[in-house]
């Protein structure tokens, strides 16, 4: 288990309470106790707290890559956690000052490592609506999957995402499988992933087999 630190800063750049730390800690083991593969936590101090009384009723599915198509390197952990030096690539430029995370991210052997308690709010969705409703990040998870929008996704990544999207789907029982998107759906036109290459028909089916 992750050591933790005894305050977290929140979106205003306040610090957390004692208390808001201890349950993120808390819901981090409870995560971990829950879910059907084993989850390495990684605490980003890139979160805050849902409104209040939200129910979490969304599954969104995103793709990324740092430098763009490059895998296996360390820079989508530094970027989540705040350290990623921009002066690494140029392509990183655009990413000076950037803060955001994902509830977890599946690497391509499949690891799923996860930054942010699913109780959490994570900041994956930016500007984005679904049903009518803005602010996706107030009541969705989000999950990224190494990779791109035109290179395949790996059979232990779709394994993967697939355990832990049954778990999440038992968990918060409003996350039903119309209610599983990709970011370019709550985001039309300002993003695109997880794109062409992502086989919906294959993860979808793999939900619904053995439950």
């Amino acid at each position: 288990m992750l050591a933790f630190q005894s305050l977290r800063v929140d979106n205003k750049g306040t610090s957390l309470t004692e208390h808001e730390a201890h349950l993120q800690k808390r819901d981090f083991q409870v995560n971990q106790q829950q879910a059907p593969i084993e989850l390495e936590l990684r605490p980003s101090p890139h979160w805050n707290l849902r409104p209040q009384d939200t129910l979490i009723s969304l599954l969104v599915i995103h793709c990324i890559s740092l430098p763009a198509g490059q895998f296996g390197n360390s820079y989508i952990d530094d970027l989540f956690m705040g350290v990623l030096d921009t002066s690494a690539d140029e392509s990183f430029a655009d990413l000076a000052g950037v803060r955001v995370s994902a509830h977890c991210v599946v690497f391509r052997n499949g690891t799923v490592r996860q930054y942010v308690p699913f109780q959490y709010r994570a900041w994956h969705a930016g500007v984005s609506e679904f049903e009518g409703r803005q602010n996706c990040n107030d009541f969705s998870i989000g999950i990224e999957l190494e990779g791109t929008e035109h290179q395949s996704y790996t059979d232990a990544q779709y394994q993967s995402l697939v355990l832990l999207t049954r778990q999440l789907m038992q968990d918060f029982p409003a996350i039903t499988t119309d209610r599983i998107v990709g970011h370019q759906q709550i985001a039309p036109g300002r993003k695109t992933d997880p794109g062409p290459s992502f086989d919906w028909n294959r993860y979808q089916s793999a939900l619904k087999e053995n439950r």
